[in-house]
């Protein structure tokens, strides 16, 4: 079994295995995926991180996070960090001050002991330190961790991939989709020698420190970023800059790769700047101009880090070099340039409070590979690319998970969230519309967390659609709706079954030269079907199974 092939086995084994496990939620579980008592009464606004690798024994020899809060209601006397096992607190304080904090810890949750006398609607902040060996990824980015390994040339070549598996694999936060830090945060990162360390948004500085030993390299994000995209890339890079006009004026192109891969890196990363002008035009202005955008080639597939996007594909066209569409289409872009910048937008930009609901970031993602093929190859293929991904629709469970406990559903939330994307757009019969809908989401729910309710009512009330049981249909259950029919004294008589209470789907059913659009529900209906043969098709841009 080649490389390629082993890989995507042990990618399915995973999947197979996690949806044929029984889960039963543990008190672990609910500290870690919901909003509790030690979480709700504080709002982070900013974080300070400073991490010093020990690459010889692959540890944290030195942590230190400021994380900066307002205060939202009365204090309950505890604030939960999240610090995962392999890791340990050595001491929390209150910046700017001697006063040091007292902590228990519940498994991978750190209970603080805070002052009294924090004042709603105030600000604090508290500085953590922290050492060990953080988590080792054992397949990234499907389960995470630091990647601790060696270029081509033996030369070290260092990363961390943590969604999923949560950014306090690495360093103490509130890991919790559902608050991001609304001022952005600083990212230092201290390697040994002059290797470069990139992370996200722009360079501040690098410094020599410790005579030459090590090198500091600063980083600033100004936006709110998901704690599970705060990352970095240690290697021996090569750097070049660019630079695209884009809805917003200049928008800085920053790429990092592999010195041996830079020439190739240069014609392949070429397609950069047409694929942000294609998702400009659809889904609006990049969200992140402040921080500019990045491809950094990383020892792992891919990953949306926020404003430094992860790039491991190999430089191969397709999802290494296969086609996920079965339709010859695939392999006409690279999947992961165009599949991890399109979370820029879905995921970034618009991230779901809790992962129950990350179809939002990757069922609209996914949807932007068809819209970026739709850019470089038309509509008719762009379309074919689409539908062939449904053939990856599982239905193993449905695609929205349970709340509050860290469960991020069915794998069906890329291939299955994507067709209810295309069906969305069908139902709209407008692209233009459909194309203000997506531009009209990404800046009305700019920059915020937001619920599975929040983005559904905003559909609804944009399309003026009663889309309550499609939503219901498709994200909550794993039920594809089947479409009876004969035809019986030049009539076609139709009805849907296996569907919810109130669902419905406006169809094109055709025959011989008959074209009839049709609005089927669980009611048995009837249409005049004269010279319209004694068969039928409908429509093959939705969701729907055909049973006469």
């Amino acid at each position: 079994m080649d490389k390629k092939r082993f890989y995507i086995f042990l990618v399915i084994v995973w999947y197979l295995l996690k949806a044929n496990t029984t889960f039963a939620y543990t008190h672990a579980d609910t500290l870690r995926g919901g909003n509790g008592t030690a979480r709700k009464w504080w709002d982070v606004k900013r974080y300070d991180l400073s991490v010093e690798l020990d690459t010889a024994s692959r540890s944290i020899k030195k942590g230190v996070n400021i994380i900066s809060f307002r205060v939202m209601d009365r204090p309950t006397g505890q604030m939960q960090i999240d610090l995962q096992d392999t890791l340990k607190i050595d001491s929390v304080f209150i910046l700017n001050g001697r006063h040091r904090l007292s902590y228990t810890q519940d498994g991978n949750a750190w209970f603080i002991n805070t002052p009294k006398d924090w004042q709603p609607a105030s600000e604090y902040a508290i500085i953590v330190y922290y050492h060990g060996k953080p988590r080792i990824a054992k397949l990234p980015p499907w389960e995470g961790g630091f990647i601790w390994t060696r270029d081509s040339t033996g030369k070290p070549w260092i990363s961390v991939a943590c969604q999923g598996l949560g950014a306090s694999s690495w360093w103490p936060c509130k890991d919790y989709q559902g608050d991001e830090p609304d001022r952005g945060m600083d990212i230092a990162i201290t390697v040994p020698g002059k290797m470069t360390a990139v992370s996200n948004g722009r360079l501040l500085q690098s410094v020599p420190a410790d005579n030459g030993k090590t090198t500091m390299w600063e980083w600033h994000v100004v936006n709110p970023i998901n704690t599970y995209d705060a990352t970095f890339y240690i290697g021996d890079y090569v750097h070049w800059q660019d630079t695209v006009i884009g809805e917003k004026g200049k928008l800085d192109l920053d790429f990092y790769v592999l010195r041996y891969n830079e020439e190739r890196a240069k014609k392949h990363f070429a397609v950069t700047k047409q694929m942000l002008h294609c998702f400009e035009y659809w889904m609006g202005p990049y969200p992140f101009y402040e921080d500019g955008y990045k491809l950094v080639e990383a020892p792992f597939l891919g990953m949306e880090h926020q404003s430094a996007v992860a790039y491991g594909n190999e430089y191969k066209m397709g999802y290494r070099g296969s086609d996920r569409s079965a339709t010859g289409v695939g392999t006409k872009f690279d999947f992961i340039i165009v599949h991890e910048s399109g979370h820029e937008w879905f995921g970034n930009n618009i991230t779901a409070a809790d992962i129950a609901d990350n179809w939002i970031h990757e069922g609209f993602t996914t949807y932007t590979e068809t819209l970026f093929a739709e850019c470089l190859l038309g509509k008719e293929d762009a379309f074919k690319y689409t539908r062939g991904e449904w053939s990856n629709i599982r239905n193993d469970q449905p695609v929205i998970g349970d709340y509050n406990v860290q469960d991020e559903g069915s794998s069906d939330k890329y291939d299955k969230g994507s067709a209810v994307v295309h069906m969305i757009r069908m139902m709209m019969d407008n692209d233009g519309q459909f194309r203000e809908l997506l531009r009209g989401v990404n800046e009305d729910l700019r920059l915020r967390t937001v619920t599975e309710n929040q983005v559904e009512q905003y559909i609804i009330h944009f399309t003026g659609m009663a889309l309550g049981p499609f939503f219901n249909q498709y994200l909550r259950t794993t039920d594809i709706p089947v479409l009876e029919w004969y035809i019986q004294d030049k009539t076609l008589h139709y009805r849907f079954t296996n569907t919810v209470d109130g669902f419905s789907l406006p169809l094109y059913v055709s025959g011989g030269s008959r074209k009839e659009l049709i609005r089927p529900t669980k009611e048995w209906q009837s249409v005049p079907w004269k010279r319209g043969g004694f068969n039928i098709t409908i429509s093959e841009d939705f969701l729907v199974k055909l049973k006469p």
